[in-house]
């Protein structure tokens, strides 16, 4: 992995935001909280109705956005304007986050995913911004097509597959049937995007196949999302950085 060492530090998940100070999670202001502390920033994107890919998490506006439906019917222009629900902070599109960032701390950025045949301008819209950045950056995702494209668009920049354990009533349920939940579980899907790093659950570790990627491989391993003491101990036996939210390392 590229910059391996500038990337195995704490990472603030979607950036050091906080509801107690007013700092919502993929803005501005929580990821200059989070370069002001010295810690990396995990953030996340998704397609604006043109591709652009604009740093959010969710898959519709309601949760945090004065605004309403998927951000995937609205134009980037359009999305810009929009304000969060607390604070005044306005959305940014990718380009917007490197320009801010600037190679001041590592950045891992989460490509959504919902498990569809992937937005083939949406992939090449963060490949070609993010081809031109300097500063440490790794791409990752649940899902391992969008991997296995960005292997193609973007073949320098570190690749990074995010999983766990998938049983249960999860986020993923009615797309994705047992089969390959096991194969998703257990990093089967992972050959053809060649990953430089995993990102993990916590709350799974250890598990056989992160221990291979780890201690046989010699794979970066991420862990999230780190909250509690227990979290803490955990990531810190078995994994190499923590993906962290709600306090501070």
């Amino acid at each position: 992995m590229r910059d391996r060492a500038a990337f195995l530090k704490p990472i603030a998940h979607r950036g050091l935001h906080s509801a107690a100070k007013g700092i919502v999670e993929n803005t501005v202001p929580a990821f200059e909280a989070a370069i002001a502390r010295g810690y990396g920033i995990e953030c996340d994107v998704r397609p604006a109705a043109c591709g652009t890919p604009m740093v959010f998490h969710d898959l519709t506006l309601e949760r945090l956005i004065d605004g309403e439906g998927p951000l995937a019917r609205h134009r980037a222009e359009a999305l810009k304007t929009l304000r969060y629900k607390a604070g005044d902070a306005a959305m940014i599109d990718l380009a917007d986050l490197l320009a801010l960032v600037a190679g001041r701390q590592p950045l891992l950025i989460e490509i959504k995913s919902e498990w569809d045949k992937p937005d083939a301008n949406f992939l090449k819209g963060i490949a070609a911004t993010a081809s031109g950045y300097s500063g440490p950056l790794g791409l990752m995702s649940f899902d391992p097509a969008v991997m296995t494209a960005m292997r193609e668009l973007a073949p320098a920049i570190p690749r990074g597959i995010v999983s766990g354990q998938y049983v249960g009533d999860c986020w993923w349920r009615g797309k994705l049937g047992p089969e390959r939940a096991y194969d998703l579980t257990h990093l089967l899907e992972s050959g053809p995007a060649a990953p430089d790093f995993y990102a993990y659950d916590v709350n799974a570790l250890p598990t056989p196949v992160t221990r291979f990627t780890r201690e046989v491989l010699a794979l970066p391993l991420f862990t999230w999302t780190v909250r509690t003491d227990e979290q803490r101990a955990t990531a810190a036996r078995w994994a190499d950085a923590p993906i962290f939210e709600g306090y501070e390392p």
